[in-house]
């Protein structure tokens, strides 16, 4: 799919929702704030995740959405980081999304009705993708396709962010945070003159 990346401003506010959501004992898969694994400590099954804002329709053509744009292939998914579940969060966290999350599925919806005569998630997947190409695609941009390209910029940045802030995300960045460290790493630019001020670690 073709990248547009948020706007700074939007990615801000969607981070501090995050940090939030983190706490929030539904998320079976997704956290902001990856807590460490220790020898002996016990672990606690995570909740169900149930939806807060979309209705079980709604909340399954989102989880094919999600799917679709960060599919499965060598590494995990966006289905088996949780987005759908992020993104439900966050759109029951934040009265801004819920209607363009809501207009736009059901214009999803009807487009795919008016195109192949059936919804969305019971179409083949190659006309799913060919829906979603078609949106993602700046050259294919037409007027009566307006409010599908703005829904697919908005689930395409959510997906996005639900997946690079839930730990399969991290993991696939190789987020230091992600280790448990028995000391303090060094400086990994030694060489750089700008760095050498710097102490070396404490403990």
């Amino acid at each position: 799919m073709a990248n547009q990346a948020p706007r700074r401003r939007d990615v801000l506010r969607i981070l501090s929702m995050a940090a939030t959501a983190s706490q929030f004992p539904g998320f079976s898969r997704w956290v902001c704030a990856a807590q460490h694994a220790h020898p002996g400590s016990v672990q606690v099954q995570a909740a169900k995740y149930e939806p807060q804002f979309f209705s079980p329709d709604e909340y399954a053509t989102l989880d094919l959405l999600t799917d679709l744009i960060i599919p499965r292939d060598d590494s995990p998914g966006a289905r088996d980081a949780g987005v759908v579940e992020f993104i439900d969060f966050m759109a029951a966290s934040d009265p801004e999304i819920q209607q363009p999350f809501r207009t736009g599925l059901q214009w999803l919806d009807a487009h795919a009705a008016q195109t192949y005569g059936t919804a969305f998630t019971r179409l083949p997947v190659d006309r799913q993708t060919g829906i979603l190409q078609t949106l993602a695609s700046r050259k294919q941009h037409t007027p009566d396709r307006a409010a599908g390209q703005e829904f697919f910029d908005l689930v395409r940045t959510y997906t996005v962010m639900g997946y690079y802030t839930s730990r399969i995300g991290l993991e696939q960045l190789d987020f230091p945070g992600l280790r448990f460290y028995s000391k303090s790493p060094e400086c990994p630019h030694q060489d750089d003159p700008e760095h050498r001020h710097l102490p070396p670690p404490r403990f």
